[in-house]
């Protein structure tokens, strides 16, 4: 990230000193052609056997000094303007470095079944994405089959998504009706908020669709009276100001354009969640990772390779150091000891404590003293045997 944000300081630094010539230049040239071409209608004017006045050469000489004072002011801008490009290039190769091999494993994606998978993951990513050609090329590519399960539900929340960026809600509530029962049993107010936004809509074009506004309020709001009480008392007080026009009501702000964009990642979350995938597919949680990992990665090879440690990192199927990639990237439950600070494995488990207090083994087994031990965390004394094995 300091990588990124030094780069950019440096094409903002171009940016800058870029807008400025170019105005500089702008205003000068202008200038000088404002000049050139009032001295030349002067000329224009003069008989044809006409001798320059004294005045006149003067001017003359004035234009042309001008002239070459202004070429070579620009020429000069226009070496420092190439030596701020320069300097991004080289921001660029100090902050960023080529050679990711440090961090990769060439044996992993060598045989033919992780080939097969990585192709298979791509092919599903293009799916996911709507591109079903370039999928259909990839799986072709690739020998790979693609599954009728896989490609059919993405097709379906692709079209929806395309409408909904068209303002067009008809899909997205056809799609929440035949699943009226998993989205309730998700907890989910995906179908009550595309119908508030269709009756909005409906709302939103006065008052000679009341009539129609309070038909579509009565089909479809009973259901979800219990859980969204609130709301659709608030809907309702919208009829007040229907004569006066909403968008100068208190109301007025249901009618922004942020409640589409809501709409829409609401429907791709809760779409998912149904469906059983995650929202962004493996291939862009992969790069995206990728992307959060390698810096630190990299910055921590420099470092074992200074203090000359580096076997270190290859003789464990671990990395080196803690990379948190946030909540959305966490896929199964850990635990991590609070006495030696690592991860739990099968050689070294969490183990409970009669107290309640979990620990990993080896710190069970570094705390014990004889057949006594007491807890980190609060005085009760015990003895090893009684803890238990944790599985989570």
């Amino acid at each position: 990230m300091e990588g990124c944000l030094a780069v950019e300081k440096e094409v903002d630094r171009v940016f800058s000193k870029f807008g400025g010539i170019n105005d500089h230049a702008q205003r000068v040239l202008t200038e000088l052609t404002t000049q050139i071409e009032a001295l030349k209608d002067e000329l224009a004017k003069a008989p044809d056997n006409h001798v320059l006045t004294n005045v006149q050469v003067d001017l003359l000489k004035n234009v042309l000094t001008k002239s070459k004072d202004t070429v070579s002011r620009l020429a000069t801008d226009h070496r420092d303007l190439h030596s701020t490009v320069s300097k991004v290039g080289k921001a660029i190769d100090r902050n960023f470095v080529s050679d990711f091999a440090a961090t990769t494993r060439d044996h992993v994606f060598s045989s033919p079944k992780n080939i097969k998978l990585i192709n298979k993951v791509i092919c599903q990513h293009y799916f996911r994405q709507g591109m079903h050609e370039v999928a259909e090329a990839v799986a072709n590519d690739g020998s790979i089959s693609p599954e009728v399960v896989t490609r059919e539900p993405f097709t379906e929340l692709n079209h929806i998504l395309d409408c909904l960026k068209n303002n067009d809600l008809e899909p997205a509530l056809a799609w929440a009706t035949v699943h009226h029962d998993e989205l309730e049993e998700h907890n989910s107010s995906l179908e009550f908020m595309l119908h508030r936004l269709r009756f909005i809509e409906i709302i939103r074009k006065g008052s000679d669709h009341q009539n129609e506004a309070i038909c579509y309020a009565r089909n479809h709001f009973g259901k979800f009276v219990h859980r969204h009480q609130k709301d659709v008392q608030i809907l309702m007080g919208m009829f007040l100001y229907i004569p006066n026009g909403i968008n100068c009501s208190p109301y007025s702000s249901v009618l922004e354009r942020e409640m589409w964009i809501e709409i829409y990642e609401m429907f791709c979350k809760d779409a998912c969640s149904i469906l059983g995938v995650s929202v962004n597919s493996p291939l862009t949680t992969c790069i995206n990772s990728g992307c959060t990992a390698i810096p630190a990665l990299l910055n921590i090879k420099q470092v074992m390779m200074q203090r000359q440690v580096t076997g270190i990192w290859n003789g464990k199927d671990e990395l080196p150091i803690e990379i948190d990639l946030g909540n959305d990237s966490r896929y199964h439950s850990m635990f991590a000891c609070p006495i030696l600070r690592q991860q739990s494995t099968p050689n070294n488990p969490p183990m409970r404590l009669i107290c309640g207090h979990v620990i990993s083994r080896d710190a069970l087994n570094k705390l014990c003293n004889g057949n006594k031990m007491k807890c980190p965390y609060c005085p009760i004394e015990q003895t090893p045997g009684d803890a238990r094995l944790i599985f989570f």
